[in-house]
């Protein structure tokens, strides 16, 4: 099939064609004389049928289709107790590639090194204005989600969804989320724009120096954080581009369900639990919780039976630095503790506090970490949204109020 017979089947344009292609959502070789890309087509067949979610790719009825199905995406699967990105394992792609590179090659499928993420000067000063005028009490997270409205106000191409522009956009919002939060060290020489995110977001969440394995081992951490699956928060990115918003409110919007303490500020209880730990030992902090009817946070994952890879993977970065022993041995602690009644094993938010309490990071970094990769993955998403139906991520409600007609109130 050619690019026009492609587009027309699937109902999209050839430029769409061509993102499905940089995707990996679809293949293409080169026809006769090597001029015109050619595709398959029973593979366009059930790109066609996955794309309508109903496997006979029959067109439905209007009931049919203001239904809730499922939503299929190619960005992550999680099978088996792994999980990868476009069928690559992310645990090897942290080893080989950096956080930038990673999530241009989720939005584009370009495999070269991308280009840098920098912030727009327009957007970084109004996200930093924007900053400046919040009160005392503010957190990082509070501060990304004002940097995200700022820097969409101040953006007048922000409503252009085409693929390319959703990814430079992309790449400037992370940029402005990092480069917009107050720095805690007092090197001005520290990194600028043109240093790698991770070495930019490091001296906004600690004093401390950074040393070259520390600055790998919060990359490592982004790149292992860029999605999840269908999460809360992707589910409402996914929402929001159905509605057609714009990149910053897709964010805008996912950041909001990233606050949840059963989401993104897990980490956050988990780093209070584990500094109580190395005051006052695993055994009575475990019991405490316990008691008051909590769940121990940072233990356990309902899609992985057995350990979160990605906490493994940050222990064993974090099992190199001298300075984390003691939290190591307190994250630990915990987990054997809880596993005399209670075989939870440990999940990300445990590995993320590990590494803010080994740091000297404030309690809400491992949640500002998780925020700032995720934005990678919430935008991977939208992009496939915004080549699906408009408005076609929406529940199927079931009234169970008093039947009409009532009185009055």
């Amino acid at each position: 099939m050619t690019t026009q017979q492609v587009a027309a089947r699937l109902g999209v344009k050839p430029e769409t064609v061509y993102a499905y292609v940089s995707r990996g959502l679809l293949g293409s070789r080169r026809g006769p004389g090597g001029r015109a890309s050619t595709f398959d087509p029973d593979e366009v067949e059930r790109l066609a049928h996955r794309r309508r979610g109903r496997p006979d790719g029959e067109s439905g009825t209007a009931r049919d289709q203001d239904a809730a199905g499922p939503v299929y995406s190619a960005v992550t699967l999680i099978e088996g107790d792994r999980y990868y990105y476009r069928g690559v394992d992310p645990i090897a792609l942290a080893a080989r590639a950096s956080f930038e590179e990673v999530a241009w090659w989720l939005w584009t499928g370009d495999q070269r090194p991308g280009p840098s993420f920098a912030a727009p000067d327009a957007g970084l000063a109004a996200a930093r204005s924007v900053g400046d005028a919040l009160p005392p009490q503010a957190g990082l997270v509070d501060r990304l989600r004002v940097a995200a409205v700022a820097a969409a106000a101040v953006d007048p191409v922000r409503f252009d969804l085409r693929p390319r522009t959703v990814a430079a956009t992309a790449r400037g919002l992370i940029a402005t989320f990092v480069d917009s939060l107050p720095r805690r060290d007092d090197d001005p020489s520290g990194p600028t724009q043109g240093a790698t995110v991770a070495a930019r977001l490091w001296p906004r969440l600690t004093g401390r120096p950074a040393d070259p394995h520390a600055v790998a081992t919060l990359d490592t951490a982004l790149v292992l954080l860029i999605d999840h699956g269908l999460a809360a928060s992707t589910v409402t990115a996914r929402a929001a581009a159905s509605a057609r918003a714009h990149p910053y409110a897709v964010v805008s919007a996912a950041l909001g369900a990233v606050e949840g303490p059963l989401h993104g500020a897990a980490s956050g209880l988990a780093h209070r639990m584990l500094t109580d730990v190395l005051e006052r030992g695993a055994a009575p902090v475990v019991a405490e919780h316990l008691r008051a009817g909590r769940r121990l946070p940072g233990l356990g994952h309902r899609l992985y039976r057995s350990t979160d890879p990605r906490a493994r993977v940050l222990f064993e970065r974090l099992d190199d630095v001298p300075e984390a022993a003691p939290v190591l041995a307190a994250a630990h602690a915990v987990t054997e503790t809880a596993a005399t009644h209670l075989p939870l094993p440990a999940n990300v938010d445990l590995a993320l506090a590990t590494l803010s309490v080994a740091t000297g990071m404030p309690p809400e970094a491992g949640e500002t970490i998780f925020a700032v990769a995720r934005t990678a993955g919430w935008i991977a998403h939208a992009l496939e949204e915004y080549d699906e139906r408009a408005l076609r991520v929406r529940v199927t409600g079931r009234y169970e109020g008093p039947p009409p007609p009532q009185p009055l109130p």
